[in-house]
């Protein structure tokens, strides 16, 4: 697509979205507080962008990282706050920098100067008014590389439907197809019904393209296999492989008990070895494409940069 076509894409979402901020409902938790006045719902954003960290991410699915490494940029805040979230500190706790929407295109511009393979922003759907603006500078003062959007699922289907031309690759997280589990572990009920719906919408508007290493454009599903829930696993693969067959799968194993996970009897551990097999074979046995975290013992975890920490 040209980028004249996308600035303008870019555009219509923007003058679409932004207003909404005033009561905020971006996301499925319609707090509907007024954000331009810098009040704050769940994922505790205002009217400001923050940015905990940006960086060449070399440990993404080897498409996305490809040879150069992606450019990362991870955002304070989330909608979904997930009770064994790794990155708790930015996302739950709201740590990071304070950034003007002229700053976040230098920083994307900048990302793309040192050889990113791909502009990958992290939780942005909080900020995705702003984000947008940045998008638009950084367009208009040189942005070529393609633009993935790394979601947790929780997503409204008529907010991703404005995105269609502007996101090349959407890499999205199905957590649960089971309410009572994404109640429990998310506070969110809803998950299941707003994911599948976010993400068919998102499979929809893209199809797998590759240029050399490098996905061009296309959806990518990332599913965590959580200790004691081997059933759900499979029940989301299996949701995947019916409804998606443009996807690639990207399953991981690298679950660890952070955050509050402590709190909670079925997922305050580690995955093993046994439920990592019976995925494995799953996998194997729905020929699915994509790919499957190798099991370790060790902390491997998707920040390669930053670890995080167990709260006491």
């Amino acid at each position: 697509m040209q980028i004249k076509t996308k600035t303008k894409l870019i555009e219509k979402a923007i003058d679409s979205l932004y207003p909404r901020l005033k009561a905020c409902d971006i996301c499925p938790r319609n707090c509907k507080v007024n954000r331009l006045n810098d009040k704050q719902g769940y994922c505790s954003a205002g009217k400001d962008l923050f940015i905990y960290i940006q960086f060449l991410h070399r440990g993404e699915e080897p498409p996305i990282s490809a040879k150069r490494g992606s450019g990362t940029i991870f955002f304070s805040g989330c909608s979904l706050k997930c009770a064994y979230c790794q990155n708790y500190k930015f996302s739950h706790y709201f740590k990071g920098e304070k950034t003007s929407e002229k700053d976040l295109a230098q920083q994307i511009l900048d990302l793309q100067k040192k050889g990113a393979s791909n502009i990958n922003l992290v939780t942005p759907t909080h900020f995705l008014p702003q984000i947008l603006k940045a998008l638009l500078i950084a367009f208009d003062d040189g942005l070529k590389i393609p633009i993935v959007y790394n979601t947790s699922g929780y997503e409204k289907k008529d907010i991703i439907a404005q995105l269609e031309g502007i996101i090349d690759v959407y890499l999205t997280d199905l957590k649960y197809l089971d309410s009572t589990l994404a109640k429990k572990h998310c506070n969110a009920a809803d998950y299941p019904n707003f994911a599948q719906d976010a993400i068919k919408e998102m499979h929809r508007q893209t199809n797998i393209s590759f240029q050399k290493d490098t996905l061009k454009e296309g959806l990518i599903v990332r599913h965590l296999i959580l200790p004691n829930h081997v059933p759900e696993s499979k029940e989301v693969l299996s949701w995947v492989k019916q409804n998606l067959p443009k996807s690639l799968l990207s399953i991981m194993s690298q679950y660890r008990p952070y955050f509050k996970a402590y709190t909670f009897a079925d997922i305050n551990r580690p995955l093993n070895f046994n439920e990592y097999r019976q995925i494995k074979e799953f996998t194997e046995e729905l020929n699915i494409q994509g790919w499957l975290q190798d099991f370790t013992t060790q902390e491997d975890m998707a920040g390669p940069y930053f670890k995080p920490e167990v709260e006491e």
